[in-house]
């Protein structure tokens, strides 16, 4: 239980500044959209090229994040594998960079963006300082400093916003231009301020620890590839495959706008893997290991389950985060978020594996799922638009996730509370059938009846797994008041006794 207390706590910090970030980041959305009218075909250019960099940052860091918590647990001196990890990161980004900046021109062509060079190589310096940045992040999660870690993401959002507010507002510059200038200078700033604390680690790179940490770190560098693919392959693949090339960018836009909405389960999920990841290496050796994964399980799709609701339930007031003119794909967001879930349990699914050092596993279920969605998209995007972008994720995810369960249960079996599991999850799909259903109604009418649904959803979980009494601060007013133990007669005078 205090494993459990600790994760929950390490998460409500991750989280905090994981989901108020692009709460705040959701600020920008409605301003892009009204600035960037969706004819412009601008947020599309800017969802394409942030496809492309999420592609490139896993590349680039080589599935090192992960395997410097495997091994920073079982060194002696954690500083040698952060430098060591550093180290092989730093020259892949040096790597890359040479090879944009050395042939610019011929990859500008390819990707459609001949005339615009300046996209590119303003990214390109993005994606390798967020690289760079990735591991000294990942080891302040491996040194328990969520404050530190949590300060400088929200001082990142703050700053991007602020920039933002004056290119786009006060100073007129609407140009889809300055939305990667901007990213490229706070960007920047962040990594500045990285450099002090860089410094203070002992450096020490050692060969054969690389060598273990390849052979572990290859299999997760292609579950990552497959990984950013199944969330960022159709945002790729749609300008290729789209009949209408001049409105190809039109309607990503639309998707990629209506998609930010469906980002809370992501942030949902990063959250929880910021928090869970680190503990649950740490906790491998101990023996109620297996009960901890199977909650962390149940409780994740709890309330993963319970944002779904409020975001579908709240939707006519949600939806005012986008302009007007792209809330016709608004249809595609309950799709995305139950792709997000099982992206979500896919994620929880995966430490079997990686604690027995069978990552391989991994990269084989990521790319079996990976091919499914890229099938789904390149076949069905020329006849069924952004629909198939939506659908083609629960496809490849639900692949992956149900792969991963079964050869799991094999290999190394957890005895998950399905049964509570499934409870939930028809419960879920009986209420967003009934939210569905109200849409005709006005939009006072389809509020209050949402908001009911949702609290009898939340009388549920507290009924059945979240007695309030086990809360802090408000949990002593649902606490039993203790009552005295009866005295037995003549306990008084004994008591009087000795006390003399």
């Amino acid at each position: 239980m205090a494993k459990l207390k600790s994760l929950a706590k390490d998460t409500a910090i991750y989280g905090l500044s994981s989901i108020v970030g692009r709460f705040l980041n959701y600020l920008l959305v409605p301003l892009y959209t009204h600035y960037m009218p969706k004819d412009s075909g601008d947020y599309g250019v800017s969802t394409n090229i942030y496809a492309y960099t999420a592609l490139i940052l896993a590349i680039l860091t080589f599935g090192m994040e992960t395997t410097l918590f495997r091994f920073a647990n079982d060194e002696k001196e954690p500083d040698t594998v952060f430098s060591t990890a550093f180290a092989t990161v730093g020259t892949l980004t040096a790597v890359f960079l040479a090879l944009i900046f050395g042939f610019i021109t011929p990859i500008a062509d390819y990707l459609g963006y001949g005339a615009h060079h300046e996209y590119l190589l303003m990214m390109a310096a993005v994606v390798a300082m967020d690289a760079l940045q990735a591991l000294p992040f990942s080891y302040l999660r491996f040194l328990k400093r969520p404050i530190h870690f949590a300060s400088l993401k929200l001082l990142f959002i703050f700053l991007n916003i602020g920039l933002n507010l004056l290119y786009f507002v006060v100073l007129g510059k609407t140009s889809v231009f300055y939305v990667f200038f901007i990213n490229l200078l706070c960007t920047g700033f962040i990594m500045l301020l990285f450099i002090p604390g860089i410094f203070k680690i002992h450096w020490h790179f050692d060969g054969q620890l690389l060598r273990r940490m390849f052979s572990y770190s290859w299999p997760i560098l292609i579950l990552s590839i497959a990984g950013v693919l199944n969330q960022v392959a159709d945002k790729i693949i749609f300008p290729l495959v789209y009949p209408n090339e001049a409105e190809a960018n039109v309607q990503l836009g639309v998707y990629g706008s209506c998609v930010k909405i469906a980002m809370i389960m992501a942030l949902i999920t990063q959250a929880f893997r910021y928090a869970y990841e680190p503990i649950v290496f740490a906790k491998a050796k101990d023996t109620d290991s297996q009960e901890y994964y199977a909650a962390a399980m149940k409780y994740f799709l709890i309330f993963t389950l319970l944002a779904f609701l409020c975001v579908v339930g709240y939707m006519p007031v949600i939806q005012h985060i986008i302009g007007e003119g792209y809330r016709e794909g608004l249809g595609v967001v309950p799709i995305v978020m139950a792709a997000e879930i099982m992206m979500g349990v896919y994620f929880n699914l995966s430490f079997w594996y990686k604690l027995i050092d069978k990552t391989i596993y991994g990269a084989v279920f990521s790319i079996i799922g990976c091919t499914v969605l890229v099938a789904v998209n390149i076949i069905f995007i020329p006849r069924f638009s952004y629909w198939a972008c939506a659908w083609g994720g629960v496809a490849g995810y639900g692949t992956a996730m149900v792969l991963s369960y079964v050869i799991g249960q094999r290999k190394n079996p957890i005895d998950y509370p399905m049964k509570e599991i499934m409870v939930y999850v028809a419960l879920t799909a009986v209420f967003f059938i009934v939210m569905t259903l109200t849409d005709a109604l006005p939009v006072w009418a389809k509020l209050i009846i949402n908001t009911a649904l949702i609290a009898l959803f939340m009388a549920y979980i507290v009924k059945k797994d979240l007695p309030l009494g086990g809360l802090p601060v408000v949990g002593k007013y649902f606490r039993p008041t203790p009552q005295p133990l009866p005295c037995r007669e003549g306990s008084n005078h004994h008591q009087e006794e000795n006390n003399k």
